[in-house]
């Protein structure tokens, strides 16, 4: 492993190890917490190694100081399964392969939540560090592999031994046991400096590697789920598209981008293109659904959407929009039904809220409208926007007086937030006129 600071997470994670491993070894890559000295009380190896804006080059000058037959990576944020301790034994011997890919359980704080393209799921493990997640994503990476010549970490961000072992001509087998990252749910300050780095990196990964679809893809995605700049992940992912055009997950966020963008029909090009691909998942039909109701194609949308469902897709944000495609077709009763199903599932989630108060708004039921737009106000995702709105509703009904208490607590809540004020000043006077 490779850490910097990590004085909060590395004993429990060495802890997670223990009577497993034979050797711990701990690259320092500049810490200046108690990290090293955690690592030594635990009878670690310390390798010490300069920081050069390269995770792969670290961990290759990491590896080199190894000794075992076998290497097990783990990161600092990250916890072995106890179930791995009987079961890792019999995949060291089987002669045919030289690594596993390990599924990592990414802990997060919401169902609505997603890594890359794959969406969370509910959170039902009985590992005891686990349990206080609501929801984790489940991804593949090379984390347990032979250590033989010419096997290196390739990529200077989300690095891995995979490539190197297939070009050697080696074999990847399926490794029945898990690992526990929680980096994921870390503290907002935390991901944000982390946000910044692999964009950074991600940018130098691009720039030594130009002609890498999966390169402009990750730095894509960067830009799009961490920083929502739009523009620049859509020419990430348009890029990765024209080197490699049967990456389809990539033709998937091209999708996403152009409907954040407010590009409905071209955002339908590109999801077709992924669904011509091959990539027929949850997501891609969600996003169809999207990218249809955007155009006003109401039926199509309602398509997508059950289809997203059938393929996995049973989040309270698919079962909202299904819900919202049936009220727009006049299956009124049964759509609200759905959408108001889905909000007790994830009272949380904002999203839920807004879409359920679009439909009561559509079908003048501004009575209910306004009692779900001030539910949404205690909802995680809060925003001037949505006091705002709640406010709007209870002006549409008169209640003046209402609206300006709703517009008052948002403004305490957001005291910079000048378009509270104004509405207030609004509300003041078409009181006062009455």
């Amino acid at each position: 492993m490779i850490v910097k600071n990590a004085e909060k997470t590395l004993q429990a994670c060495l802890d997670s190890v223990a009577g497993v491993v034979q050797e711990v070894a701990v690259a320092d890559t500049g810490c200046t917490d108690s990290t090293v000295a955690i690592a030594e009380a635990c009878g670690a190896k310390l390798i010490t190694i300069r920081w050069e804006n390269d995770f792969g080059l670290a961990r290759n000058r990491a590896l080199k100081e190894v000794r075992s037959e076998w290497v097990l990576v783990l990161d600092a944020d990250e916890l072995l399964d106890p179930a791995a301790a009987v079961r890792i034994p019999a995949l060291l011997t089987r002669s045919e392969a030289t690594g596993y890919l390990v599924p990592i359980h990414n802990y997060v704080l919401s169902l609505s939540e997603r890594l890359w393209d794959r969406p969370a799921k509910p959170n039902h493990s009985e590992f005891r560090a686990a349990q206080s997640y609501p929801a984790y994503v489940e991804h593949e990476n090379v984390r347990l592999f032979r250590r033989l010549p010419g096997i290196e970490f390739v990529g200077r961000v989300h690095e891995t031994v995979g490539p190197s072992i297939l070009a050697s001509g080696g074999k990847l087998g399926q490794a029945n046991f898990i690992i526990h990252h929680f980096g994921l749910a870390a503290d907002a300050a935390t991901r944000a400096r982390k946000n910044i780095l692999y964009r950074d990196l991600g940018r130098e990964k691009v720039r030594e590697m130009p002609e890498n679809a999966q390169a402009h893809f990750e730095l894509g995605l960067v830009e799009f789920d961490n920083f929502h700049n739009d523009a620049e992940a859509l020419k990430c992912f348009e890029r990765s598209c024209q080197l490699n055009p049967r990456l389809a997950v990539a033709w998937l966020f091209c999708g996403l981008a152009h409907l954040r963008l407010g590009k409905a029909t071209e955002a339908l090009h590109c999801l077709l293109r992924a669904e011509g691909n091959g990539f027929r998942t949850s997501l891609t039909a969600e996003t169809l659904g999207d990218a249809f109701y955007n155009l006003g194609d109401f039926e199509s949308a309602r398509r997508s959407y059950r289809r997203a469902v059938e393929r996995g897709g049973k989040s309270a944000s698919v079962e909202s929009k299904l819900g919202l495609t049936e009220v727009r077709l006049g299956r009124t009763s049964g759509g609200l039904d759905r959408m108001r199903q889905a909000l007790e599932r994830e009272p949380q989630l904002g999203e839920l809220y807004d879409r359920l108060v679009t439909a009561q708004v559509w079908l003048g039921r501004l009575d209910e409208a306004a009692e779900v737009a001030e539910r949404r106000l205690a909802a995680t995702d809060v925003l001037p926007a949505s006091f705002l709105r709640a406010a709007s509703i209870r002006a549409q009904r008169r209640e003046w007086r209402r609206a300006e208490e709703v517009l008052k607590r948002g403004l305490g809540q957001f005291p910079s937030a000048d378009i509270l004020r104004r509405a207030i000043t609004e509300v003041v006077m078409s009181r006062l006129r009455m």
